[in-house]
Formats: C-alpha cells, structure tokens, sequence
C-alpha cells in the first residue's frame, strides 16, 4: 500500500484527506490511501518517517511550510527561492521539495480578476503568503506584506490607511483568521474605504463563506475563497508524487 499524507498540527478540519480519499474513489485508483499525520514538533518529522516507510509523499501545512526545509535532502528552485514547502516527493531513500502552492493561487487568480489589477496587499508573512508573493511577481502584480508587528519588509496592520486601501485593489488573506472553529476572527484592515473595485482572496476555505468575504462583499468588494487554490495545489503534488 503506497501511502500519502499530510503534516502539520489540528488536521481535523482540514481538505486534503477527504479531497484525496473522493480522488482515489472516482478515479478507480488502487493501492492508496492519504493520512492525516499530525506532529507537534517538526524535529518529529524523521521519527514519522521511520515508522510509515510506505510513505511516498506529503503535504505540509500550518506551521511547517518553513520549518521542513532543514529536514529535507533536496529543494526545487522554485520552492528554494520562496522559501517554503508544501509538497514532499519520498523516492530513491530522497525527501525532495516543492512548492504547489504558487500554482494553485496562479490558476485560480486569473479566474478571479477582472481588470489591469498591478497592485496588492498580502496579509501575513507565513510560507502560504510566501508563495503567494511568488506568484504575483511572476504575474506582473507588485505587493506589499501587512503582519501583527513590524518586520522587514513588511507594516503593520495600523499603517494600513486609506492610501494604501484605495490604491491596492487586490487584498489576499494569507493569515488562519476567520477559519474553523474561530469563524468570526478578521484581520484588522481598514473597512471605510473598501469598495466595489476590490478583489478579496481570502485563503481560508473552511467556511465557504468567511467573515473576511461577508465584509466584502457588504462593500461591493469581489471575493473569493480558498477552495480552488487548494485543489489545484493538490491535483500538482500528485503528479509530483507520480513522476
């Protein structure tokens, strides 16, 4: 039995096992299964590979997208240069890296925007905000990252006035706020001046409909969730596994 999986902490709610458990179903595939394997410390990551030597690939999730790269043997230029990893390919006694995530946000923006959208802000600066800010520099699309406090190249959410609002009509959630069970949590933008010009991707998929999106579009805003992102993302680590 080949096995894949996904690591991170609280995987309960999360889209991959379910996602992957319908895929091997409607695709008659055999020999399979995908498992949620939740560690709570990275240093546990060879330990887990030790015991499951049937793994074949991973998925990496919240908090470990950074944290992994130290653990693996070999980093694809794409994932090396954002510098984090969601996608884990086991082969030849090999743990090499990807990054799926850029893909799935590419394909699905550009099912979204309507317009010449140049500017945009991202909240958050985790391994998902780093891809994000791949994928928009590799679509012409210029990008500033808000965070809770004050890091390099990056403001805080109160240096976020309207002179940034106005101008960034693309504004992506790259942060856990407003997912499952803390359905009501936003990040603390500036709500006055969000209007029907802007395009809120919030990366959050579970609720369908996030806190983040009801407020968009109680502004006109255009809004999108997650979901498409994801399956994109996963239907490209499987391939990776199977190359």
């Amino acid at each position: 039995m080949k096995v894949f999986g996904l690591i991170g902490q609280s995987l309960s709610h999360s889209f991959s096992e379910k996602y992957f458990a319908q895929k091997f179903k409607s695709e008659d595939i055999l020999g399979c299964e995908y498992k949620n394997f939740e560690i709570p410390r990275i240093n546990d990551f060879p330990i887990l590979l030790k015991k499951n030597p049937n793994i074949k690939g991973l998925n990496v999730t919240i908090p470990y997208k950074e944290l992994i790269l130290p653990f693996l043997d070999e980093i694809s230029p794409e994932a090396k240069m954002i510098g984090a990893v969601n996608t884990i390919q086991l082969a030849e006694g090999k743990t090499i890296g990807y990054n799926t995530d850029f893909l799935g946000f590419e394909q699905s923006l550009q099912t979204f925007l309507k317009g010449n959208i140049k500017r945009a802000l991202i909240l958050g600066t985790g391994g998902a905000a780093k891809a994000i800010a791949f994928g928009l520099k590799r679509l012409g699309i210029s990008y500033q990252f808000v965070s809770r406090r004050k890091l390099e190249g990056s403001i805080t959410y109160d240096q976020v006035i309207s002179e940034l609002i106005l101008p960034n009509l693309l504004i992506i959630n790259c942060t856990p706020l407003g997912s499952f069970p803390k359905i009501d949590d936003i990040p603390p933008i500036p709500k006055t001046f969000l209007n029907s010009s802007h395009f809120i991707y919030d990366l959050v998929y579970n609720p369908e409909e996030t806190a983040l999106m009801k407020l968009g579009k109680s502004k006109g805003c255009n809004v999108k969730n997650g979901s498409e992102m994801l399956q994109i993302q996963a239907d490209a680590s499987w391939e990776i596994w199977n190359s």
